[in-house]
């Protein structure tokens, strides 16, 4: 390079021509293009690596405040921690908000993340917090319009009356972390009756609402590294069970009227009342879910209760519970039939119940609006009363149909699959004992299981007669060998290839190459068992 700079520096056309070959060589061979071109990705890069930083939350300038630790402390709130009932509601617009947290402990959904403990939260297990929850869901309800905003819960056990989510939230348990439920009912506010249930499900008027609660929301994320809501049931469960409580205890976490909803990798436990409500909601994943109660002394603990809902996905969840695993819902009687909001599109799969005292997966009994389009794929109960159960009679009204279970395994169950049509509890004298609910199309397929009791026990009445049932692939072993353990009655539809145990004879058989092998008979009467035995 040296050698070309004096050829170049020298006087005279000869020389002026030779430094323009001598430049254009260079620049033309091929290890100089191979410098300048990597030289340029290097710079790209780099460029780009850094933007992503920037974008990712790690650093999130917000206009007209400072980045000096200073200004942070100063703009965090004053919280002062009530000891008395009731919890105090902040207006939004007597906050100031606290930049965003640069103390992460879960990954950025959103464009800005609050830490629970910018808002004054102390997680000691004592200390009551919401205010800060209150607080931190108002600063995050001012952001809807920029998409809005991610509150951390960090490792701790978080003492909270009640509070309310907003739109365009994501509310994100860390790993350790507790939000726990204060224990004295006097904190839980009273919200009015359901209106597809005409009062409190299990005293007139008012109901208490639930911890976490939500109406009238859009694209809400509950999610995190498998934190813990607690509701610290048991107080509750005394209460109920020696008749001291006025209103119908409230869920764990209800979210009414809302749509675009992902509750995902949390443990739910102890809930007071049904612990998982969707309530005439629409698009709802339910996955990789924990929900724990006691599995006796723990009345109403149902896990998943989506109620009135459309579009709902429930996968890879555990449920063990002291009620029905999940029982989808739409209103109670005459009640749900003027709401007139049914549950549809509903799926299950990949999941796993244990319920000593109810079933793994329930329709009804409370299903006036109607229940349809809902397939259970992949089902495993064990240790439980019942498997899969329908329940529903006279004054219900609404509709049972489309209904699919496939790859369903029973394990210690005392009756796999049950239906019943005398399901008379009503909430008061003015139900319609002429709606007639209508069952029809309903679908067993690959239903295997291990130490049953009773496999199958559906009865339809005259009145309430079932329509298109089929099984395929059922094999069920017993625990203990009798005769009569397939039951039906009022029963119309059929049995493709193998039935084991032998199906009633309501039923058509069909073998494997679909050839009739036996036409059923119509219409016989075979009494259920009491309502004191195990169905």
């Amino acid at each position: 390079m040296r050698e070309m700079w004096e050829k170049c520096s020298s006087s005279g056309k000869v020389q002026v021509f030779q430094c323009r070959r001598w430049l254009a060589a260079f620049f033309l061979s091929h290890k100089t293009l191979f410098v300048v071109i990597w030289s340029l990705v290097f710079f790209y890069l780099l460029r780009w690596r850094t933007s992503c930083v920037v974008e990712s939350g790690l650093s999130v300038p917000r206009p007209g405040l400072s980045n000096s630790s200073d200004s942070f402390s100063s703009r965090l709130p004053q919280v002062k921690i009530d000891s008395t009932p009731p919890p105090v509601v902040v207006n939004s617009s007597d906050l100031s908000i606290p930049p965003p947290s640069q103390a992460r402990s879960g990954p950025v959904l959103r464009p800005v993340v609050f830490n629970l403990c910018d808002f004054g939260a102390v997680g000691n297990g004592r200390t009551l917090n919401t205010k800060a929850f209150e607080r931190a869901v108002a600063a995050i309800a001012e952001l809807g319009e920029r998409g809005g905003g991610q509150l951390d819960v960090p490792a701790g056990v978080w003492l909270t009356a009640p509070f309310n989510l907003t739109s365009h939230m994501t509310l994100f348990l860390a790993e350790g972390a507790v939000i726990l439920a204060v224990e004295d009912e006097r904190y839980w506010p009273l919200l009015p009756p359901l209106p597809s249930y005409g009062y409190g499900r299990e005293h007139k008027g008012p109901r208490y609402g639930s911890l976490i609660h939500g109406q009238n929301l859009n694209d809400v994320i509950i999610t995190g590294h498998n934190g813990t809501i607690n509701g610290q049931g048991q107080t509750w469960w005394t209460k109920f069970q020696q008749r001291l409580l006025n209103h119908t205890r409230g869920p764990l976490l209800q979210l009414m009227w809302s749509k675009d909803v992902v509750i995902s990798n949390i443990t739910l436990r102890d809930s007071p009342f049904w612990t998982l409500h969707p309530y005439d909601c629409k698009n709802v994943t339910i996955s990789n879910v924990t929900i724990l109660a006691p599995i006796s002394g723990a009345p109403n603990t149902d896990g998943i209760d989506p109620d009135s809902c459309e579009n709902v996905v429930i996968e890879n969840c555990y449920i063990c519970t002291g009620d029905d695993g999940i029982a989808i819902k739409s209103g109670w009687d005459q009640y749900g039939i003027a709401y007139g909001r049914p549950s549809t599109n509903i799926l299950i799969r990949n999941v796993v119940v244990r319920s000593v005292v109810s079933a793994g997966v329930s329709i009804g009994s409370e299903m006036s609006g109607g229940v349809s389009n809902v397939t259970v794929n992949n089902l495993y109960v064990w240790e439980s009363r019942r498997g899969i159960r329908i329940k529903t009679a006279a004054g219900r009204g609404g509709y049972i149909r489309n209904i699919s279970y496939r790859n369903v395994f029973l394990n210690k169950v005392t009756t796999g699959i049950v239906v019943r049509t005398d399901y008379n509890e009503h909430p008061d004298r003015f139900f319609n004992p002429n709606a007639i609910p209508a069952l029809e199309n309903i679908h067993f397929s690959g239903i295997q299981g291990k130490d049953v009791h009773l496999p199958v026990g559906i009865y339809g009445s005259q009145d309430i007669p079932l329509k298109n049932v089929t099984f395929r692939e059922v094999s069920i072993g017993l625990s203990n060998k009798k005769k009569n353990v397939f039951q039906c009655s009022f029963i119309e539809g059929h049995v493709e290839g193998n039935a084991f145990s032998p199906p009633c004879k309501d039923l058509d058989h069909f073998n494997v190459r679909r050839r009739r092998g036996r036409r059923g008979r119509r219409g016989k009467r075979i009494e259920p068992p009491k309502k004191t035995q195990t169905l």
